[in-house]
C-alpha cells in the first residue's frame, strides 16, 4: 500500500514538473515573440511618432497661441475660425461632398465588382480599372476643362443633340461657374476612386469559398439569394475597409478642384483644402492650427464610431 502511495505521490510530482516546464516553454515562447514584434513595429512607430504625432501635438499647441508674438490666447483661434464663413462654408461643402460621394463609390464598385468577378479574365480587367490612379492630375484636369467649360465637347454634345431631336436650342451651360461645379467635382472622384473600389470588392467575393455558393445552389437558391444571403454579409470586412478609405480620399480633391477652378471657385466648389491654402498664403497659421486641429478630430471621431459600429455589428 505504501508503495502505492509513492508511486502516486512521484507521478503527481512528476506531473506538477511537467506542468511547469511547459508554462515556463510557453512564457519563454511568448516573451520572444512580444520582443520580436515590438522590435518589427518599432522603427515604423519612430517614424510615425517623429513626422505624424510630434508634428500634430505642435500644430496643437500653436493653435492656442497668436502666430508672431507666440502668446496664450486659450481658445480665440477657435471662437475666430467658428466664426468665418468661409470656413462654415467649406465645412458643409466639404461635409456634403463626402455624404454624396462615399454611398455612390461603394454602391457603383460593387455593382461593377459582382459581374466582373464571374470573369475568367478578372484579373487583366481590374488592371484596367486601376488605370485612372495611374492618370497624372494635370492631364484629368485638362480633359475636364475640354469636356465642361463654356465652349466644351458636353456643351458641344448637347447642341448636336438638341439640333438633332428639335428639343432645345444652343447650349451653353458654364459648368464650372455654377452650382453645377459641384457635380463635376463629384463626377471627378468617382471616375478617379472606382478603380480601387472594385479590385478591394473583387478581393473580398474572391476569397469566399466556391463550396459555399455551389452547396446553396444545390439547394435550390438563385443567384440573388446566393448574393445577398452569402456574398454580401462576407464582404464585411471590405466594406468597411473601402468606407473608411473612400471617407480618407473624398479629404483629398483639392488638386483636381484647384487646378480646375483656381483657389477661389465657385462657392459649391468651395472645399476646406481651399481655405487652408488661402491661409496660408495669407500666413494666418494660428487659424490654420485651429481648423486643423478641429478636421483631425473629427476625422478620429468618425473612424472610431465607424470600427465601434463594425464591431457590434460583427
Amino acid at each position: 500500500m505504501f508503495g502505492k502511495v509513492r508511486t502516486a505521490k512521484n507521478t503527481t510530482d512528476g506531473n506538477s514538473i511537467g506542468v511547469a516546464k511547459r508554462r515556463r516553454s510557453h512564457g519563454a515562447r511568448s516573451h520572444r515573440d512580444t520582443r520580436a514584434f515590438t522590435l518589427f513595429l518599432a522603427p515604423s512607430f519612430a517614424g510615425v511618432l517623429l513626422f505624424v504625432l510630434l508634428p500634430f501635438m505642435d500644430v496643437v499647441g500653436r493653435s492656442f497661441r497668436t502666430v508672431v508674438t507666440g502668446q496664450f490666447v486659450g481658445f480665440r483661434n477657435y471662437g475666430t475660425i467658428f466664426a468665418n464663413q468661409a470656413f462654415i462654408l467649406a465645412v458643409k461643402n466639404t461635409f456634403r461632398f463626402t455624404l454624396v460621394c462615399i454611398p455612390l463609390l461603394v454602391i457603383i464598385g460593387l455593382t461593377v465588382a459582382a459581374p466582373v468577378s464571374k470573369l475568367k479574365n478578372a484579373g487583366t480587367i481590374k488592371s484596367l480599372y486601376l488605370f485612372p490612379l495611374a492618370m497624372p492630375t494635370a492631364t484629368i484636369v485638362i480633359v475636364w476643362k475640354m469636356v465642361f467649360y463654356r465652349q466644351g465637347f458636353l456643351n458641344l454634345f448637347l447642341t448636336r443633340l438638341g439640333e438633332w431631336t428639335g428639343l432645345w436650342e444652343e447650349v451653353r451651360t458654364d459648368y464650372l461657374g455654377t452650382s453645377a461645379a459641384f457635380w463635376v467635382l463629384v463626377f471627378s472622384y468617382i471616375w478617379k476612386n472606382t478603380g480601387y473600389t472594385v479590385v478591394l470588392w473583387l478581393a473580398g467575393i474572391l476569397g469566399i469559398p466556391n463550396e459555399l455558393l455551389e452547396a446553396a445552389r444545390v439547394d435550390g437558391a438563385s443567384e440573388r439569394q446566393c448574393f445577398f444571403k452569402i456574398v454580401f454579409p462576407n464582404l464585411k470586412g471590405s466594406l468597411y475597409t473601402i468606407v473608411i478609405l473612400s471617407f480618407l480620399n473624398s479629404f483629398k480633391i483639392y488638386r483636381e478642384a484647384y487646378l480646375v477652378a483656381g483657389a477661389y471657385p465657385q462657392q459649391d466648389m468651395y472645399l476646406l483644402q481651399h481655405l487652408f491654402n488661402n491661409w496660408f498664403v495669407n500666413l494666418d497659421f494660428d487659424k490654420m492650427a485651429a481648423a486643423a486641429v478641429c478636421v483631425g478630430g473629427f476625422l478620429f471621431i468618425v473612424i472610431m464610431l465607424l470600427q465601434r459600429v463594425w464591431d457590434k455589428k460583427a
